[in-house]
């Protein structure tokens, strides 16, 4: 008798590691139990960009193929933090308990981070690059024992102040962790990270491709769409001055002036990019506890008309903090990770759409961030090279006004 043929086998779909610096606080805990949400079709992907047509020939992992891990100096367990955000408002009634498998799984793959006052162990209290060591070991431990076919690490921690000493502040720590340990390394705050002097010569050899920084999720969308407009339209901004009104722990870290100065930065510079120069005016911000989660952002705009014609626009942002940062890390996460495996490095000046003050160079108009990342989505298809930046649809192959 002959053998009968053997059936054709397909190998499991890759799966990839995102690593939360922060990862039991809001922004994290909406993004895991999100990304299980949409991976399960209990709610559509709205507001992520990588989930529209432009993206679907990218080659972006699954959603379902994700892994959730992190640091956090916290311990409380993600579940608990789900239902907590789901009593303010923030995650729809019931979907924690529905998505309660994900966050235990990855409330398992959370380490401590730091350092703290009075930490003593895990290598903290030994000096910068023992905490860099304890931190990329963690990392490498988790792609390891998950299986995966890659990480990247993603931070969403609370906004520190610019350093003033010199020495590397806890985001730094963990974006040099990230590069060590081989994986894309995303800021989505306004934290130093990988910004300091320091970090230079690794960020240049890591061969690692890295984003950032600080989120742009609604203040300052609004402006980088309203000041072109005003720039394109010849209209003279006179003043531009801002508020904003926000609780929770972002609230809570931005009363520090500090923290506060280091977010500010980003406001202020994409109006002076937009406009030429920077206006008169500043931002604002305020703590207000009560209001947990959710922020309110005024901006007060006065500007000349023709003939010298005084006139003002004034508008108010009132939206769930987590719930716009959300999707934007979970694009952020399939896009790095993609860059890495298309073989790209160093910034990705492409994912300017996604932040305040983005790294390398590139334009500042959300417009033209746009249809940049369009490009960028092209470059990423299986069917173009390392080298292939691609064609958005309306023919542009450049990449735009630079800053």
């Amino acid at each position: 008798m002959s053998a009968e043929p053997s059936l054709p086998t397909t190998s499991p779909a890759p799966r990839f590691g995102v690593w939360l610096i922060g990862a039991r606080g809001s922004v994290a805990t909406t993004a895991i139990a999100g990304c299980a949400a949409v991976a399960a079709g209990l709610h559509p992907p709205a507001g992520m960009v990588t989930e529209t047509p432009d993206f679907a020939s990218s080659g972006l992992p699954a959603l379902s193929s994700l892994v959730f891990g992190g640091h956090d100096t916290v311990d409380c367990p993600l579940p608990k933090r789900a239902e907590h955000l789901a009593d303010g408002g923030v995650l729809p009634h019931g979907l924690p308990a529905a998505v309660h498998a994900e966050l235990a799984a990855a409330d398992e793959e959370i380490r401590p981070g730091g350092p703290l006052p009075g930490d003593t162990d895990r290598g903290f209290g030994r000096g910068d690059d023992a905490l860099i060591d304890v931190f990329a070991d963690d990392i490498r431990d988790f792609v390891r024992r998950r299986g995966l076919a890659g990480a990247v690490v993603v931070n969403v921690a609370s906004t520190e102040p610019a350093p003033t000493d010199g020495s590397l502040p806890p985001s730094s720590l963990y974006a040099a962790a990230a590069l060590r340990a081989g994986c894309p390394y995303v800021n989505f705050t306004p934290s130093t990270g990988l910004h300091h002097p320091a970090l230079a010569p690794l960020a240049a050899s890591s061969g690692v491709p890295y984003a950032g920084r600080d989120g742009k999720t609604g203040q300052t969308l609004l402006r980088s769409v309203l000041g072109p407009m005003f720039a394109q339209r010849a209209l003279a901004v006179r003043a531009w001055s801002g508020t904003n009104l926000l609780g929770g722990g972002d609230g809570a870290a931005l009363a520090d002036p500090a923290a506060a100065a280091a977010k500010n930065a980003g406001k202020e510079r994409v109006l002076a990019d937009t406009l030429g120069a920077a206006p008169e005016g500043e931002v604002h911000i305020d703590d207000v506890p009560a209001l947990g989660d959710w922020k309110t952002a005024w901006d007060h705009i006065a500007f000349d008309g023709f003939l010298g014609s005084r006139m003002i626009l004034q508008t108010i942002w009132q939206g769930c903090d987590s719930a716009l940062a959300a999707p934007l890390v979970l694009d952020l996460a399939r896009l790095a990770v993609r860059a890495q495996e298309k073989g790209l490095t160093g910034p990705l000046g492409e994912l300017g759409f996604y932040f305040k003050d983005p790294v390398g160079d590139g334009p500042a108009s959300l417009a033209e961030q746009y249809a940049e990342l369009r490009r960028f989505a092209a470059r990423l298809r299986d069917d173009a090279g390392p080298g292939d930046r691609g064609r958005s649809d309306d023919g542009a192959d450049g990449r735009g006004a630079r800053r």
